[in-house]
């Protein structure tokens, strides 16, 4: 008998092994549909903007580049406000060239991935939510049904941010510098499209600064009160974000560049603060049932 029993008992647990693995892998499975959708998202995305391209590399892509781009002009009317000519930007100068053959081609392929995960971005992190939100309880899920909208908000106001502010001061700055009238600015397409992605891309992935501290908030890994007590410390290191997203020592482009993330963070004070509140709250009821 004992040996039927531990026979029987094995069967069982190499059962439930069987069973755990087969739930391991189809929950794979669901994850790639998800993924292969958002993928799809993208590359139809990417497939609106490669059609529309020269519309989109002139008014969009160059923007920063022409001297009538919104920046500049509204830079322009604060320079009158303030009676500072210093301010007007009529023009960027440099030369941008194309070295390579295939150059403008894959210009073309790579600014319309580039557009297409932009554009895509909401609609990948709805294909997450839909993925995660099964495994979340009722509570859970009514907590962060804003994800998706917050998350995408920010993400935009991100874009936006470095596309209107960051990437056109840092584009003025570095085609305006000179460490002698003999050398010329002359950049390639790929350092001018690089420099714009980046600054653009990285702006919108720090404006989720208050999504990210929701998460830690949520799993205790974040107070407010820690947050409040290493504010200095915030400072130092959002200047030091600041420095690393504008590639130029100017202290002006840097101070714009940090005043939104100063408010991020202190906007993610209030979002840990309402967390733990959250928390707070359910404890006591928890005690007093």
């Amino acid at each position: 008998m004992s040996d039927d029993n531990r026979f029987l008992k094995a069967i069982r647990s190499k059962t439930k092994s069987l069973e755990s693995e087969m739930s391991f892998f189809d929950h794979l499975e669901v994850l790639r549909w998800h993924l292969i959708r958002a993928a799809l998202a993208v590359v139809v995305f990417a497939g609106v903007a490669f059609y529309y391209f020269q519309s989109i590399w002139q008014n969009i892509i160059m923007g920063p580049k022409n001297g009538d781009f919104f920046t500049y002009r509204m830079l322009c009317k604060l320079g009158v406000l303030l009676n500072n000519n210093g301010l007007c930007v009529t023009s960027i100068p440099g030369k941008i060239i194309n070295t390579e053959m295939a150059g403008q081609f894959s210009i073309q392929i790579n600014s319309s991935i580039m557009l297409g995960i932009i554009f895509g971005f909401p609609y990948l992190l709805w294909e997450i939510w839909r993925f995660v939100k099964p495994a979340l309880k009722e509570k859970e899920q009514k907590a962060t049904s804003g994800f998706v909208f917050f998350s995408s908000t920010l993400f935009i106001a991100g874009i936006l941010f470095g596309y209107y502010v960051v990437s056109p001061l840092s584009i003025h700055f570095l085609t305006n510098y000179q460490i002698s009238p003999d050398i010329q600015n002359t950049f390639t397409i790929d350092s001018y499209l690089t420099s714009v992605a980046t600054l653009t891309l990285v702006s919108g992935l720090v404006f989720q600064l208050p999504i990210v501290v929701f998460i830690l908030a949520t799993l205790g890994i974040l107070t407010p009160k820690f947050m409040r007590e290493k504010r200095r410390f915030a400072i130092i290191i959002i200047m030091v974000i600041a420095m690393l997203v504008t590639p130029t020592p100017d202290p002006t482009t840097m101070l714009v560049v940090s005043a939104p993330l100063f408010g991020l963070y202190e906007l993610s004070i209030s979002v840990a603060a309402r967390v733990q509140k959250r928390k707070l709250k359910k404890e006591q009821e928890f005690m007093n049932s």
